[in-house]
């Protein structure tokens, strides 16, 4: 009886300071979605772009009845917001073991936390309520399971670094090795065929310039250029070098956690899989915050028995300490200081590029730069 009712207070206190972690997130993080992510949202298969399209495919017959109205591309990405912090209720809400409902509501406190809410709309989001679609469907339909990791890669490549890695890890943790490789086919095959033709047909690009231009928001064109340059051409506009330099405290913080908790080779690669997205592009911190998410969700997978708290905390404080930069000239805001943002969306200056990118000769990442570093990423092919 008093057993019971101490796990019943344990799990009550746990609610408690997630739904503190969830606010304070929302509180630190929360902004409309920027002019960035929308104009990558109208990106469509029928308006001839090759990557990144599926998002833009299934809004484009609504984007037209309404003129590419904001609110459209808005209203999805909020609802795919929505519906991953649903998918992370139930799954806390349905686990019987403390350690779960402690990773959920730490990784909800550090930084991590608050940027889930500032890229609000980034294809990424999607990405990983696929992942835990896939997941969910595994035991009963894998085909399907399989059928939505595939539909990830063609939301967005990145799958191939972020999502992709923790389904093939579930998949040799449940599968023979056989059937593991006859659902990796499908998502494989479309990374390769995605990545192999070109980013978009000619003329597509001044194309979807010209119906956004009617639009009630300023559609980048910085972010449209992504279709048009090759991958060694980006690689000029920035070092992979720097970038890898950024990333590194957070890998090594998650990759030594990850030891820590004697997670088998495999998953440790997962989790340490979205560093390679520095040869990607200069977005240093969006990049970071994967390796966040790859190792709650890892974690999450394992057996709740074999996690370890001690060094999860001790992981924690180390993350704590590694902030993630915001997009567009934006910060977390600070309970105590009662900071806004000063730019709700389509700001074109943030500080979340190297600062070698920006010359001496120049106002801070003025020109060319300026616009750049403001989007996820140069690379047609990754961000």
């Amino acid at each position: 009886m008093t057993s019971t009712l101490d796990r019943t207070t344990t799990s009550r206190g746990l609610t408690a300071l997630t739904a503190f972690a969830l606010l304070l997130a929302a509180y630190r993080g929360f902004r409309l979605p920027g002019d960035w992510a929308v104009t990558l949202e109208a990106v469509s298969l029928t308006d001839g772009f090759h990557r990144r399209f599926l998002v833009g495919t299934l809004l484009r017959p609504l984007a037209l009845a309404t003129g590419y109205a904001y609110w459209v591309f808005a209203a999805a990405a909020f609802a795919v917001l929505a519906a991953l912090l649903v998918a992370v209720a139930v799954a806390f809400a349905r686990t019987r073991h403390p350690a779960r409902k402690l990773l959920v509501a730490g990784w909800l406190l550090l930084p991590s936390g608050g940027f889930l809410f500032h890229e609000v709309g980034y294809f990424e989001q999607l990405l990983y309520l696929l992942l835990f679609g896939a997941l969910w469907q595994l035991p009963r339909r894998p085909a399907v399971a399989s059928g939505l990791l595939t539909a990830a890669v063609c939301t967005h490549e990145i799958a191939a670094l972020t999502v992709l890695p923790v389904f093939a890890v579930v998949l040799l943790r449940q599968f023979p090795l056989r059937s593991t490789a006859m659902l990796l086919v499908p998502p494989v095959v479309a990374e390769l065929a995605v990545l192999a033709l070109p980013a978009s047909s000619a003329g597509a690009v001044a194309r979807l310039g010209t119906a956004l231009a009617t639009a009630d928001f300023t559609p980048r064109a910085d972010a449209l250029a992504l279709f048009e340059r090759t991958q060694s051409q980006s690689w000029q506009l920035y070092s992979i070098t720097e970038v890898l330099l950024y990333v590194a405290p957070i890998f090594a913080v998650v990759v030594v956690g990850a030891l820590l908790q004697r997670l088998d080779a495999l998953a440790v690669a997962a989790v340490a899989a979205p560093a390679l997205l520095a040869f990607a592009g200069w977005d240093w911190a969006r990049w970071g915050f994967l390796l966040v998410v790859n190792f709650a969700v890892v974690l999450w997978l394992s057996p709740a028995r074999d996690l370890r708290p001690l060094p999860l905390l001790a992981t924690a404080a180390l993350l704590a300490c590694l902030p993630l930069p915001y997009f567009d000239g934006q910060h977390p805001r600070e309970p105590a200081a009662g900071q806004a943002f000063a730019a709700p969306r389509g700001s074109r200056t943030v500080n979340t590029a190297p600062p070698s990118l920006c010359t001496a000769s120049e106002p801070p990442c003025a020109s060319t730069f300026s616009r750049a570093i403001a989007r996820p990423s140069p690379l047609p092919s990754v961000t």
